[in-house]
């Protein structure tokens, strides 16, 4: 291994890089380039040959897409890779250096009561004020290196390849100015030869004292929150696919992701694409699972709680490769459990998701769990069990165990058989339809897109401010789609727009569904009350009547259209509502359909029936 170590830089850039499955280290080495924007990074040299580019990309360029982000111009730092050369990993674990880099003044930027307040008021303020449905808020773990920056990134590099587990990419960043150190759990995003790979990973179990066992692993696989929270991302991540994806994207799973202190679970989303790996980049900042949903709103939330800009937490380090068809492919984890270096200070940002059923309390836990798993694996802190050469073995038949897997597949009995099978060919009755979607910044409007060519219409989707009243006019169905906020706020100009969109339809008399938000707004306008809910449903699934049917549906509401008991019509238009509550389900009547649930949802088992019977009643 004295080839690895005679082969790193003394004073210029490298990367070292150990991959899953993979039996080396990969060296990196060329120039650096910082560049403005992902379209920038340049895959091509001025010759016209292709090249491999490694990039570090912030989150803020997240402003790429119109979303709202601190700016600490943190750079979207590219090496133009000249060298890259691959290494034994046996002979890396013995000589790169091991010993202890100590750290002074440790402890988190964000004081743990501090922290809770945070919590409390995004689950009141923003999850509660219909902002989203999960949001994740970080804390920065901080402390003094006195230790030479290059040696500290190599000695802890080694560290995560010799105690830490499962990890997806295991790196280290050193550049002038930047140096990041990490084992990330996540591939967010993959494009292998015109097929993007996603990997929504959430829940997160910290391993007890003495290690995981069936018992305890089983109760956390049977968490509401925890498997709530899985598919709330997997939602958000199926409407990146269906931007990027022709055929939408196919869910796989759920796994068991796991670590050496820590088991997440996760599915896989597969789907088929002809864009720029650049543009699959773009489109999927970043990932739900450190942002939250919608993404959208989720960056306006963090910008609001959030004090200090987040750097490289929660973007991605991205690989881009020559390939044999004359393009690039793609291989983009996302940056966390990560630590950083830069003028003698460690960083390392962790974040807990917040929804609906968050404790203060569990949430500061699971910011302190995830700090010490990557300031345990790279030996800044005490490790919480000594390295066991038989621990993995055991790990591994715990999760082929019986009743785990069954625990693991149960949770797809829930979900639209839909978004898990193989879709059969778009057509149909809707065949040469036009159909125009109207975004109000919730991206479920593409997987309604995806439904809606599925079922054979032609398909536009136009965000809020960039609709103009002819094209409101001239397509054939409009959908009128979900978004965050209060559909009673007056202010907002989003809201206002999509109130004019709803006004405008039914106005003509023309065919018109409305989704969730747009829902509450026709509600509205026949003069329907409109009320909080008692208790946000926030990726809640709810079996319901739809006007004769029972529908088993996915639920992202704050808010709800309620009637009086027994109301069966308002005017010419009929309601199916809650027998106890009141809360309407759902409406139709002349050119007019609407749902409050999410018919494109994963919860929504009977979502594309549903959307198929709205279309109809509002073609009808």
């Amino acid at each position: 291994m004295s080839g690895l170590m005679n082969a790193l830089p003394v004073d210029a850039p490298f990367v070292l890089l150990a991959r899953q499955g993979s039996a080396d280290v990969e060296l990196l080495t060329g120039d650096v380039v910082d560049v403005e924007l992902l379209a920038d990074i340049p895959l091509v040299g001025a010759d016209g040959t292709r090249r491999e580019v490694f990039a570090m990309v912030p989150y803020r360029q997240v402003r790429e897409r119109g979303f709202e982000a601190h700016d600490d111009d943190a750079p979207l730092r590219c090496l133009l890779i000249n060298g890259h050369e691959f290494f034994d990993r046996t002979d890396a674990l013995q000589n790169l250096p091991s010993d202890t880099i100590a750290l002074s003044d440790a402890g988190f930027d964000i004081s743990d009561e501090d922290y809770a307040t945070i919590v409390r008021r995004v689950i009141a303020d923003e999850i509660g004020r219909g902002e989203g449905a999960n949001f994740v808020i970080r804390r920065d773990y901080v402390a003094g290196v006195e230790a030479d920056a290059r040696t500290a990134a190599l000695t802890w590099f080694r560290a995560l390849l010799e105690h830490e587990r499962g990890a997806y990419w295991t790196f280290a960043v050193v550049t002038d100015d930047h140096i990041a150190v990490g084992a990330s759990p996540e591939a967010h995003v993959s494009s292998q030869g015109g097929v993007v790979t996603m990997n929504p990973i959430s829940g997160t179990f910290r391993h007890p004292a003495g290690g995981a066992t069936k018992e305890t692993l089983s109760e956390f696989l049977r968490s509401t929150k925890e498997t709530e929270e899985l598919f709330m991302v997997v939602d958000e991540e199926l409407k990146m696919m269906s931007a990027i994806c022709s055929d939408g994207g196919r869910i796989t799973g759920p796994h068991l992701k796991e670590m050496s202190r820590l088991t997440h679970t996760e599915y896989m989303l597969r789907g088929s694409s002809r864009l720029d790996p650049r543009d699959v980049l773009r489109e999927t900042m970043f990932a739900p699972t450190v942002t939250g949903s919608p993404m959208q709103n989720a960056c306006a939330v963090i910008r609001r709680h959030e004090t200090t800009p987040r750097g490289y937490y929660s973007g991605v380090a991205a690989l881009f490769t020559p390939n044999a068809e004359g393009g690039h492919d793609l291989d983009a984890p996302i940056l966390i459990r990560t630590a950083y270096i830069k003028d003698g200070r460690l960083r390392v940002p962790v974040g807990a998701t917040l929804v609906r059923h968050s404790s203060p309390e569990g949430e500061v836990s699971e910011t302190h769990g995830k700090a010490a798993g990557v300031l345990g694996a790279i030996g800044a802190i005490a490790r919480e069990t000594p390295a066991d050469p038989d621990q993995p073995a055991e790990r591994a038949s715990l999760a082929a165990d019986t009743e785990i897997a069954e625990l693991l597949e149960s949770r797809n009995e829930r979900l639209a058989p839909f978004w898990l099978n193989a879709q059969s060919a778009a057509g149909g009755a809707f065949a040469g339809t036009s159909v125009l979607v109207v975004d109000a910044e919730d991206r479920f409007t593409t997987m309604l897109g995806h439904q809606l060519h599925h079922l054979g219409l032609n398909v536009t989707i136009t965000p809020w401010n960039e609709v103009t009243d002819d094209a409101v006019r001239a397509a054939d169905l409009v959908v009128s789609g979900p978004g965050p906020g209060d559909p009673r706020d007056g202010s907002s100009s989003r809201i206002s727009r999509m109130r004019e969109v709803v006004a405008l339809r039914r106005a003509e008399r023309t065919p018109l569904v409305a989704v969730c938000l747009s829902h509450q707004i026709l509600a509205d306008q026949l003069g329907i009350e409109l009320a909080p809910l008692a208790t946000p449903h926030q990726g809640v699934q709810k079996s319901v009547d739809v006007f004769g049917e029972a529908a088993t549906i996915g639920f992202y509401n704050t808010f709800t259209a309620r009637v009086g008991a027994g109301t069966e019509a308002v005017g010419a238009v009929s309601v199916a509502a809650d027998s106890g509550t009141g809360d309407v389900y759902a409406l139709r009547g002349p050119k007019v359909a609407s749902v409050q649930g999410h018919v494109e949802s994963i919860l929504s088992k009977d979502g594309i029936h549903t959307l198929e019977r709205l279309v109809r009643f509002a073609l009808a």
